[in-house]
């Protein structure tokens, strides 16, 4: 099938080609036929231009224009025009002028496809999954797919710039926890053995660090078989950094400068730094979340002081239990029903608390079923650390510190979608979380496990208590947070054999597990492994912010179900008995 390569793209073509001899190749987005003129839009991924098949103009061209339906494939040649009077389309950048069709080639014909190649697709998403083929020919899905390639040029730019050079490790590798499920691939020539995918790059990054090269960095695929959400995926995308003879506040300005520069080319903002911090102790107290959206202002409050004397029995065994007693103000909201504070009662409820604890601000004082309990000076104390006034909402949550301060956070941001406290064009707000707790309980197995990964260095004042009181030391950790989502974590790691090994014993792990697990990093901090530290963005969550999504799905070309299927290909799949065999697998 002979036909010329295009001259120009479908978004090129404007006045100033009036007159020219040009070729279009693309698809037959939409076509029109008015009263025997046949128009149609002719699309690639750099726009669309209007294109007329004329039987006075060129009788052969129109008698195939007839045939030509929706997603054809065509090559057409001709002559430019200006658009007659008053048919202008001002909305597209070729609007002003089309093309009169000398010469047409139908490259390949379509079947009807399942939906319309159209932005604002009504349409179930496993059926845009199934044909993603079609759904990324969509002009809002080929922006979305773009914005990320412009982000990916940006990093590896500013990143060059910066003396970080990109090295890639390996993708099988050895099977270590790093805090989820591995995904394990089984070897053919070494029988019962297994590779795993790497969750992340962290153990090769950190030796990278031992090998010399002080700034490493890389856009790589890792892999964690978990249960999946909208803003997860089997297999995503991380921009991956380690440096050397660095600390936190060096970590900090590079990827502040990273970020402003991310938001200048993808945004064209100019990102103000150095950019806001706080502590995790006071993310959790002011917001009830480590992760805390700072585009609107209410914040909770700590009422333990106001209730040290109570009677009240709730607030008194919470004091008693070293809990916290945390308070949220609704400003304007006072004349909420009985039904929407039963509603918000059941909300926290299914999130663990035992209830809600709400009052109304009155001219007069606090209108709640426990006002009763509570003393004149305990009401006046808590309209004023709350700032309430009459017309106003209190609600109070008590119990275990995190857990009490996690729900009344999830409540916070209920409530701010309640009162429309997040407009369209808020500018975007970036904070850093500093100071985790290096270690977290767990109940159910009766031991410690690391917050970040096993690699994180304690607070150099805490080391003491490693040994006696873990549970109370600080990591050199940090997490970047945009508009209430995660999109950065990364910490200054261990770098000494012997610190190291404390940190293992806080974890529970023997020496034969650690030198098992973790021998090869082990024994390469033996031979003078500098001061290092590092992070690693969540690239696919990132993209996903800046295009203005929802789900992750939406900025990554081939992607899995939320039950981490892929419904174009269908895997995953069977395989053949003899592929099992080879492997040394049999299934049950």
């Amino acid at each position: 099938m002979k036909f010329n390569k295009r001259t120009h793209t479908c978004g090129e073509l404007r006045e100033d080609n009036i007159d020219q001899h040009v070729v279009l190749n693309g698809w037959v987005d939409t076509r029109r036929d008015l009263g025997g003129v046949i128009f149609i839009d002719l699309r690639d991924r750099y726009g669309i231009t209007q294109v007329v098949f004329e039987p006075t103009f060129n009788q052969s061209a129109h008698e195939i224009g007839k045939d030509l339906r929706s997603e054809y494939v065509i090559s057409i040649e001709g002559k430019v025009r200006r658009r007659p009077a008053g048919t202008e389309n001002p909305s597209i950048p070729t609007g002003f002028v089309d093309v009169m069709v000398e010469k047409v080639v139908i490259l390949n014909k379509s079947l009807t496809p399942p939906f319309q190649i159209k932005d604002k697709l009504d349409v179930h998403e496993d059926i845009r999954l199934k044909y993603r083929y079609l759904d990324l020919r969509r002009k809002e899905m080929q922006d979305n797919i773009i914005l990320r390639h412009k982000m990916y040029q940006s990093a590896r730019s500013y990143l060059g710039a910066n003396d970080f050079i990109e090295i890639e490790t390996p993708v099988l590798m050895k099977s270590t926890p790093e805090g989820a499920r591995d995904f394990l691939v089984p070897s053919r020539l070494h029988r019962g053995r297994f590779y795993a995918l790497p969750q992340s790059p962290q153990q090769y990054k950190q030796l990278l660090m031992v090998s010399g090269f002080d700034r490493y960095f890389q856009i790589v695929k890792c892999f964690r078989d978990e249960d999946l959400r909208a803003d997860r995926q089997p297999e995503f995308t991380q921009i991956d950094l380690e440096m050397s003879f660095v600390d936190s506040e060096d970590v900090y300005e590079m990827m502040e400068g990273l970020m402003k520069r991310l938001f200048k080319d993808i945004k064209g903002y100019d990102l103000q730094v150095p950019l806001p911090r706080l502590t995790f102790d006071e993310a959790m107290e002011k917001y009830g979340s480590d992760k805390p959206d700072l585009r609107f202002d209410l914040e909770m409050v700590t009422l333990n002081e106001i209730f040290e004397e109570t009677e009240f029995k709730v607030f008194k065994d919470t004091l008693n239990n070293n809990g916290i007693i945390t308070g949220l103000l609704a400003a304007g909201c006072g004349d909420y029903t009985r039904n929407q504070l039963d509603v918000l009662t059941d909300f926290v409820k299914k999130l663990g608390a035992g209830g809600l604890i709400w009052m109304r601000v009155k001219e007069d004082g606090l209108e709640a079923p426990i006002a009763k309990f509570l003393s004149d000076n305990e009401k006046s104390e808590l309209k004023r650390k709350l700032n309430a006034s009459a017309g106003d909402l209190i609600f109070i949550l008590s119990g275990p510190r995190l857990k009490a301060l996690s729900i009344m956070g999830s409540l916070r941001l209920e409530m701010a979608k309640r009162m429309n406290l997040i407009g369209d064009n808020i500018e975007p707000k970036l904070v850093w979380i500093t100071d985790f707790p290096l270690l977290e309980w767990d109940d159910e197995t009766h031991r410690y496990y690391a917050m970040h990964h096993p690699f994180t260095s304690p607070n150099l004042e805490d080391l003491e208590l490693l040994s006696d009181d873990p549970g109370k030391v600080k990591a050199r950790a940090y997490d970047l947070v945009y508009n209430g989502n995660e999109i950065a974590g990364g910490s200054i790691r261990i770098h000494d054999a012997k610190l190291q090994g404390k940190m293992f014993d806080a974890l529970g792990i023997s020496n034969e597990e650690a030198e098992t697990k973790f021998g090869f990093l082990m024994n390469a901090f033996k031979y003078g492994a500098p001061p290092h530290g590092g992070i690693a963005f969540g690239f696919d969550r990132l993209a996903m912010l800046f295009a203005n999504q929802d789900s992750i799905r939406e900025v990554i070309a081939f992607p899995k179900t939320s039950s981490g299927m892929s419904l174009m290909d269908e895997s995953p799949s069977i395989v053949d008995e003899s592929q099992l065999k080879e492997l040394h697998i049999k299934i049950k």
